[in-house]
């Protein structure tokens, strides 16, 4: 028996039939992915001429103007600095974000880089695979994540859930927002608030949980490095513009950093010719913090669940812009 579409739902994002079989088979009846060319511009406006729904990372003012029928634009993730809120907001089309499958790979992905770059897996994986057995020459720069400091900038969802993985190591914890948490949630969470600069001298990982906005860009810039330890580490899993990659990499270089890890860049796909990718103790990765099955499955589900919200008159769950009332 056919299944009668219900409405269209465009993905503007260029993730390949793997993941759109992926998606596709996590969905509900009634509900069609479409999968257009992304790099061809007259292919993604004809899509979005037909779309009940978007899901994606960037969406223009034109391309919003070019989907009349647009009734939800749903977030891939949680940051919304890739479409264009005014636009949306202004034709009265709300942007949700999609939570599920985010929270728990981002914070996954934030203790796979600090292990791995306190223990050198990089270089004790190479060594090996060179014929070489660095069993004690690595020990003088290899550290425990047991009983360190752990400053987490951004307490929001996501820098929760890695304070909360952070008890299994006993660290000690301090956190900093703009926004300060309720003494209930520091207690719960085990964490104290403390001013960003002496958040960057206190702590031996910096990790960095923060949205991008005018007020966040390049929050970790020179005068922060300066103020962290020599033998301290950056971890970023959140947006490439909170870092002034260039101040890093000197201080990578001069030894005035012990290592960096990040997930995310200033420009994306990164330009590998940038000085950050000649620094030391490095450790890189292309924005796959929620990169897995398992969260392409239950991010299309919960945003699907939301589309069929919308479909049946209710409003949708996660809204970053509050004058998109719908339409």
């Amino acid at each position: 028996m056919r299944t009668e579409v219900a409405a269209d739902v465009v993905y503007l994002v260029p993730a390949g039939a793997p993941v759109h079989d992926l998606m596709r088979g996590a969905m509900p009846p009634g509900l069609r992915l479409v999968t257009p060319d992304t790099g061809r511009h007259d292919e993604v406006l004809r899509a979005l001429a037909q779309a009940s729904f978007v899901i994606t990372v960037k969406m223009d003012a034109t391309q919003i103007a070019a989907a009349p029928k647009l009734r939800l634009i749903q977030l891939a993730g949680v940051g919304h600095d890739g479409v264009d809120l005014g636009a949306a907001t202004a034709a009265g089309i709300p942007i949700a974000q999609t939570i599920e499958g985010t929270i728990e790979g981002v914070a996954e992905h934030t203790l796979l880089m600090i292990l791995a770059l306190f223990r050198r897996l990089l270089e004790a994986d190479a060594s090996v695979r060179r014929g070489e057995w660095l069993v004690w020459q690595l020990r003088p720069t290899s550290h425990s994540l047991f009983r360190k400091r752990v400053g987490v900038v951004g307490f929001g969802r996501i820098g929760r859930a890695v304070a909360k993985r952070c008890w299994g190591f006993e660290t000690e914890l301090a956190y900093y927002d703009p926004v300060r948490a309720s003494a209930e949630d520091e207690r719960a969470l085990g964490a104290r608030f403390l001013p960003l600069a002496e958040l960057c001298s206190w702590a031996d990982v910096v990790t960095l949980h923060l949205p991008l906005a005018p007020a966040t860009r390049h929050i970790i810039g020179e005068r922060e490095l300066a103020l962290m330890k020599a033998n301290a580490i950056l971890i970023n899993t959140a947006r490439g513009g909170l870092v002034d990659e260039a101040a890093l990499a000197r201080s990578l270089a001069e030894g005035r950093l012990a290592g960096a890890g990040l997930d995310v860049f200033d420009e994306e796909p990164a330009d590998t010719s940038g000085a950050i990718f000649r620094a030391p103790n490095t450790l890189f990765s292309p924005h796959i913090a929620t990169g897995t099955r398992d969260a392409v499955v239950e991010k299309t589900r919960a945003a699907c669940a939301n589309f069929l919200r919308v479909l049946q008159g209710e409003p949708p769950r996660n809204v970053v812009n509050a004058g998109g009332g719908g339409r």
